[in-house]
């Protein structure tokens, strides 16, 4: 598994420009007049993913696209962002789909009209991480108590701070606790999960963190999971859901059977590899596509 390269360091406002992973151009060279598609018309074999951080950093993303790009002969290019780049990529026509994490912002997206065909891929969990000594005595609590006690301790936070699934899992987090975060206490970092969790590392502070992705850092940092609620049955407040969804092909100019060839893909093939995959041994997402009871409310906005 390909290891991800993060920034380090939060002494110079550079370390915080830009997002780990974005791959640059959107679409590029998208079309290709001498290739085939899966329905056998004259349009290019690329797919232009818009995905997470925590996907991309956790390395599940080096395990999935190889797999299809292999299966269908489709060149997937990802573009790594936080969920609300990701979908604003998706607004603007700049991918085929989107595969991210805060079903608020992807009922938005769907109600919209931007995104279709929603599928249910993996969970995995939050973890409230921090320094080993739990200077704000966390450990134990539940995830809201855990948040309170940040707060009153004035133990120092650092935020992703950047409209990602995570980041708008914290605000829901500090809205359970009754706190509005403020003060020198709290800082955003509008960074990735990889590099927030290793500027939280540096600087001794408290963050909020996908399992995957602080797995994968396992033995670079010295953060401990002081707030851990198990990856079979996270607390609701914890519980880490992702979806894919293919961008519209009424309003935007896009790979739509590529984009339908990689959902089925996820919701099917995917689903296995999503299960075996590790991280230090262990397991950090679990595949939720398959079920002898569909959920068919997945494909609608909850609202």
């Amino acid at each position: 598994m390909h290891r991800r390269r993060y920034l380090v360091g939060l002494g110079a406002t550079a370390a915080f420009a830009g997002c780990l992973g974005d791959s640059g151009p959107l679409r590029g060279e998208r079309r290709d007049p001498d290739a085939q598609s899966l329905g056998g018309s004259s349009v290019a074999r690329a797919l232009t993913l818009a995905v997470t951080t925590t996907t991309h950093d956790s390395g599940l993303l080096d395990v999935l696209n190889p797999a299809f790009e292999a299966t269908f002969d489709t060149t997937v290019r990802p573009v790594v962002r936080g969920t609300g780049a990701a979908l604003r990529t998706g607004r603007d026509g700049d991918c085929d789909v989107v595969f991210v994490h805060s079903r608020p912002a992807e009922d938005e997206f769907i109600a919209a009209g931007d995104g279709i065909n929603r599928r249910d891929v993996m969970v995995n969990d939050f973890l409230i991480v921090g320094p080993p000594d739990d200077p704000a005595s966390v450990a134990g609590r539940g995830p809201s108590a855990a948040f309170e006690r940040v707060a009153t301790t004035g133990s120092r936070f650092l935020s992703r701070g950047d409209d990602s699934g995570t980041h708008d899992r914290e605000r829901r987090l500090w809205t359970a606790a009754g706190v509005a975060p403020t003060g020198s206490w709290y800082r955003e970092t509008g960074q990735g999960m990889g590099n927030t969790l290793v500027a939280a590392d540096q600087q001794g502070a408290y963050t909020l963190a996908d399992r995957g992705t602080f797995r994968s850092l396992a033995g670079r940092i010295g953060l401990v999971a002081h707030v851990d609620t198990g990856l079979d049955d996270p607390h609701p407040l914890l519980r880490n859901e992702y979806g894919a969804i293919a961008v519209n092909p009424a309003r935007h100019d896009v790979a739509y059977p590529e984009a339908m060839a990689y959902l089925g893909f996820l919701t099917g093939p995917a689903q296995s590899l999503v299960d075996s995959f590790r991280v230090g041994g262990t397991p950090v997402f679990r595949p939720t596509a398959l079920s002898g009871d569909p959920n068919f409310e997945q494909y609608v906005p909850r609202s």
